[in-house]
């Protein structure tokens, strides 16, 4: 791809934009590589800017060198890996932070990188790519200058999205299914292939005499209200649906504690913006007038809007809002989510149950959706196994010997 003035090159400065095409392969986790995303934490955890951007420090505190080591203890056949070449990551729009584990993940596996950043300027993506030029122009980290390039321009320019589609190993595509679909028209080199993150829903179970007994219920209202309003439910991992198990009266005064913890999280934490009030009470009025039995439950204020169901049927993942709007239904046994749970379905959080309960629930169960089962307060933290995918296989090679 030649020079064109309409991308911007954030990282490293000066260099040549796609020389990083012609790098060969590193084994994954590689120590060079451990070196510079271990250096890359300790910058960010120290940087004071980063003490009112939690997204940001949580990054910082997945990549620090102890953390990497026991993940490379995972992969116990990397001596007979090697990176795929070069990873094209088309980060999402809507979260800062997203772009610097996939661009992680790809360096991880023994890749090269080109990373489209957010077209949005959030202050996360400066800090770490400033962080990050700074750390190529060192000498001890200059061997992996021409393994990243972060670059920002318009998505519509999908002449740019095709030149570097044209020259990658991989691609990975973290976005709607509309962004897939469109992206997925520039061509790919023929041992290429797409690595794609769409739209997916999650839910949340919570078995209401194990909440109850376990005395924790602040914490988990804290860890609920990071799951979902930090970012207004837009994550995927984001739960939208909140299911209850146990005997009714467990299940009510769980309800009570539940939802009486949580508002009290919101209302010290949490902007409702006017518009965003709006939409989420008129997407309630028309689930309730299109479904009979479903009640909107009265509440404090605007805060925390909640649907009662009256019958758990599939596609209710098509009614997801954000903002704090959520549906809620008592299951009669935890065997009924299995009867919703489409290929869309990601992440299943939960408290108050035992999680190998769960885990046989989705792989006895055959559960068509529900890559990841995380307690509540969890959904967000980011692995190398995600959503069915283990990233470090699938972005390296193995080298066969006989």
């Amino acid at each position: 791809m030649a020079p064109d003035d309409r991308v911007q090159l954030l990282a490293p400065a000066g260099a040549e934009l796609m020389r990083i095409g012609d790098v060969r392969p590193l084994q994954p986790f590689a120590p060079e590589v451990l070196a510079f995303l271990g250096e890359l934490s300790e910058v960010l955890c120290a940087d004071p800017r980063t003490r009112t951007l939690p997204d940001l420090y949580a990054f910082g505190f997945w990549c620090r060198r102890n953390s990497l080591e026991a993940m490379r203890r995972s992969y116990p056949e990397i001596n007979r890996r090697l990176g795929r070449g070069l990873v094209f990551h088309i980060a999402p729009a809507n979260v800062p932070v997203n772009f610097a584990y996939s661009l992680a993940a790809g360096l991880l596996a023994g890749n090269a990188n080109v990373i489209r950043v957010p077209s949005a300027e959030f202050a996360q993506v400066g800090i770490i790519a400033e962080a990050i030029d700074d750390l190529l122009s060192a000498s001890t980290h200059n061997v992996l200058r021409d393994h990243i390039r972060l670059v920002r321009y318009d998505r519509d320019e999908q002449d740019i999205t095709a030149s570097f589609s044209s020259t990658c190993d991989v691609r990975v595509i973290w976005g709607g299914d509309n962004t897939i679909d469109t992206i997925r028209q520039q061509a790919l080199p023929s041992r290429g292939f797409d690595v794609t993150f769409a739209d997916r829903y999650s839910a949340c179970v919570i078995g209401a005499e194990g909440y109850l007994e376990k005395g924790k219920q602040s914490s988990v209202a804290q860890g609920f209200y990071n799951d979902t309003y930090l970012f207004d439910q837009n994550a995927c991992t984001a739960p939208h649906l909140v299911l209850w198990l146990g005997e009714p009266g467990a299940v009510q005064r769980a309800r009570e504690v539940f939802w009486s913890e949580l508002h009290a999280q919101v209302q010290g934490r949490y902007a409702l913006e006017a518009r965003s009030a709006i939409d989420k009470w008129a997407n309630a009025l028309r689930y309730v007038a299109l479904h009979a039995g479903s009640r909107i439950v009265e509440g404090q204020d605007n805060l925390i809007t909640r649907v009662e169901l009256k019958k758990l049927e599939p596609g209710i993942e098509n009614w997801h809002g954000n903002c704090g709007f959520f549906f809620e239904y008592e299951l009669v046994n935890l065997e009924q989510v299995l009867t919703i749970v489409s290929r869309r379905y990601q992440t299943l959080s939960y408290a108050g149950i035992d999680k190998d309960v769960l885990q046989n629930l989705v792989t006895s169960g055959r559960a068509l959706g529900i890559d990841r089962v995380v307690p509540i307060g969890r959904t967000l933290e980011f692995a190398l196994e995600w959503d069915g995918y283990d990233l470090i296989r699938t972005l390296s090679r193995l080298v066969t010997v006989l």
